[in-house]
C-alpha cells in the first residue's frame, strides 16, 4: 500500500473500517515483525494480541462537535497510531472559519495522495476536499448502512442525498452546495484511470460499473479483541431514529420497554447521537443500565462481557456484529420499525430503507411482526 495514502474520517466507525481496510491490504509475508497492541486505557477491560505492522496511511480526522462522537474518534486515534497510521486531528467546526482553515491546511495532502478512502461520501465537508484531489485510486468504506443507499444512487446515476432526507424539500444550503455534490459524484464514478472501491459489511445489490466491492469482515478486530465472555441474558442497542426525526420519541421509548421486558435486557448501549434528555427518559421508563460505550459498538462486543442475545432496531449493527462476533455464540436479534412509529416528518424512503436494511442482514434472528413492540 502507498504511504501516500489519505483517509478523511469523521466518526469513530469510519475510523475503525480504515483500519480494517488497511488490515487487508497490508498484511506482511511471513516472519515479519509484529509488536503488540494496547488496549486504551479508558476503554475498560479485555485482551488485545499482536498485530503486524502495516505500511502507514495519513488519518485526517474532521472532528465533529458532539461529545461523544469526539471521545470514540480520541479513542480510535490512539488504536490507529499504535498500528504505525499517522494521525492528524482537525478542529475543523470550530468556528465560522474553521471549515476555510482545514481546506487550506489539507490542500498540500489531498494533491501530494496517490489514494484517498473517505468513510461519508454524502458528507459536504468530504465532498468539497475529494473536489481537490487528483488521487486516480479512491475507497470509500462504510458508514453504516448510508453506504447501502450510496452504492445504488452511485449506479443510478441520481445525486448524493441520505436516505432520510430523500424526497424532501432542497434547501437554500444544498442548492448552493449542489455543484460540489455534481462533482464529488463524478470523482466517485469510475473511468479509464480513476479506480473506485467499495470496503463495506453491508449487502452490496446494485454495483455501478468499474467499482470494486470488497467485504469487510472485521479480520482486524476478531484478531485484536476478544473471544468475549458471553453472559446470561440480553443487551439492547439504541438508534439515533428518534433525533434523525424518523421514529417518533414515545413509541420508541413504548418498544423499547416492552423489548426490555420482553427479552430481560438489562442494558441499553446508546448510540453516541442520542440526546441526554432521551436517555434519561429511558432509564427512569425501562430501568435499563444507560451505557454510553467509549469505542465504537463492534469492539465493545468484542471486547465483552455481552449478553447472550443482542436485541437492536435496523441499523448498521445487524450487518456488522455478526461477523465481528462470529463464533461466539452470540444471537443478534432485530426489531422491525413499525410504520406507526414514524412520524410525519419522515422521508417516504423511510420504511422502505428500514425494512431492507433488516431484510438484507445475514447471521440475525428477526422477531415476528405480532412480538414487536407497540
Amino acid at each position: 500500500m502507498s504511504p501516500r495514502t489519505l483517509a478523511l474520517v469523521e466518526s469513530p466507525v469510519q475510523l475503525l473500517n480504515v483500519l480494517e481496510w488497511a488490515h487487508t491490504r497490508g498484511r506482511p509475508a511471513a516472519g515479519s515483525p509484529s509488536r503488540p497492541v494496547a488496549v486504551p486505557a479508558q476503554a475498560g477491560p479485555g485482551t488485545s494480541r499482536p498485530g503486524p505492522r502495516v505500511p502507514g496511511v495519513t488519518l485526517v480526522v474532521l472532528s465533529p462537535a458532539d461529545p461523544m462522537s469526539r471521545g470514540q474518534l480520541r479513542r480510535m486515534a490512539q488504536l490507529a497510531r499504535e498500528e504505525g497510521h499517522e494521525v492528524r486531528w482537525e478542529e475543523a467546526r470550530d468556528g465560522a472559519g474553521a471549515p476555510l482553515r482545514t481546506v487550506r491546511g489539507l490542500v498540500p495532502l489531498l494533491r501530494q495522495a496517490d489514494r484517498v478512502v473517505l468513510g461519508d461520501p454524502f458528507s459536504r465537508y468530504v465532498q468539497l476536499l475529494l473536489a481537490l484531489t487528483t488521487a486516480q485510486d479512491l475507497v470509500v468504506v462504510d458508514d453504516g448502512t448510508a453506504t447501502m443507499e450510496f452504492v445504488t444512487q452511485l449506479a443510478r446515476g441520481e445525486r448524493l442525498v441520505r436516505w432520510h432526507r430523500k424526497g424532501g424539500r432542497r434547501g437554500p444550503r444544498d442548492l448552493l452546495l449542489g455543484p460540489v455534490s455534481a462533482v464529488a459524484r463524478r470523482r466517485l464514478t469510475p473511468d479509464g484511470e480513476r479506480r473506485v472501491e467499495v470496503f463495506s459489511a453491508m449487502p452490496v445489490e446494485e454495483v455501478p460499473d468499474g467499482v470494486t466491492v470488497t467485504g469487510n469482515r472485521f479480520v482486524w478486530t476478531r484478531s485484536r479483541f476478544g473471544p468475549p465472555r458471553v453472559v446470561p441474558g440480553a443487551d439492547l442497542v439504541g438508534t439515533s431514529l428518534v433525533e434523525t426525526g424518523v421514529v417518533d420519541g414515545d413509541r420508541y421509548l413504548d418498544a423499547v420497554r416492552d423489548l426490555a421486558g420482553a427479552h430481560g435486557a438489562g442494558r441499553y448501549f446508546a448510540h453516541r447521537r442520542e440526546s441526554a434528555a432521551k436517555l434519561r427518559r429511558l432509564a427512569l421508563a425501562t430501568g435499563l443500565e444507560i451505557v454510553r460505550p467509549e469505542l465504537p459498538l463492534e469492539l465493545i462486543a468484542r471486547r465483552g462481557p455481552i449478553g447472550r442475545t443482542v436485541l437492536s432496531f435496523p441499523s448498521t449493527v445487524v450487518h456488522t456484529l455478526p461477523p465481528a462476533l462470529a463464533g461466539t455464540g452470540v444471537r443478534v436479534t432485530v426489531c422491525d420499525i413499525d410504520p406507526s412509529w414514524l412520524t410525519t416528518h419522515a422521508s417516504p424512503r423511510a420504511q422502505g430503507f428500514l425494512s431492507g436494511v433488516t431484510g438484507t442482514a445475514r447471521g440475525v434472528h428477526r422477531l415476528a411482526r405480532t412480538a414487536q413492540a407497540g
